[in-house]
């Protein structure tokens, strides 16, 4: 399957999906495809007010994520009608699939659902983050900032050429001792 990206009106992407879902299952049942939009979002805790509160926020605001194998005139004009579309990336004139690393990138976070949790964490020795499994792994060297009180990274991930800087949950973790280095 390919992946597409449709770019949408920032903070109407869940407006937008609602009035999408409708048109994707009309194409899915015609056509026996199997199209899905995607919207991956992060989910972390946020302070307010000396209160915890669990915040889910979109991973990149704005755009919307098409699975599919091709984009046919009917499904590009029944997409491109809904209110809150903006374009097709790179443009509407020359729609193409995410591919390198953006795909690479985008496939990393979906492996985890569309939302996405808290990745564990350790410090090691020299007190630099180790990112131990989930969505996050392999990012330590995209890590802008840490917050350890809050328990998030600031990451920056280059997406369509532009750099982002999103904040991602943490969860901390003790790391696996190594044999031979407990002391009794």
């Amino acid at each position: 399957m390919k992946y597409y990206a449709i770019q949408v009106k920032t903070r109407g992407e869940e407006k937008y999906l609602k009035l999408a879902e409708e048109l994707i299952e009309e194409y899915n049942s015609e056509y026996f495809s199997d199209l899905a939009l995607l919207w991956p979002r992060r989910k972390f805790m946020i302070r307010k007010m000396g209160k915890s509160l669990n915040s889910l926020e979109p991973i990149f605001p704005g755009y919307i994520f098409l699975r599919a194998q091709a984009i046919e005139p009917k499904l590009y004009w029944g997409l491109k009608t809904i209110s809150g579309f903006y374009r097709f990336l790179p443009s509407n004139n020359a729609i193409k699939p995410i591919e390198g690393r953006d795909h690479s990138l985008l496939l990393q976070f979906l492996t985890s659902g569309e939302i996405i949790g808290p990745s564990p964490v350790y410090f090691d020795e020299n007190d630099r983050i180790v990112v131990a499994a989930g969505p996050l792994k392999g990012y330590e060297g995209s890590i802008v900032k840490v917050d350890r009180r809050k328990q998030r990274v600031k990451v920056r991930l280059t997406l369509f050429k532009s750099q982002h800087l999103v904040d991602f949950g943490f969860q901390l973790i003790e790391p696996a001792k190594e044999k031979g280095t407990a002391k009794d």
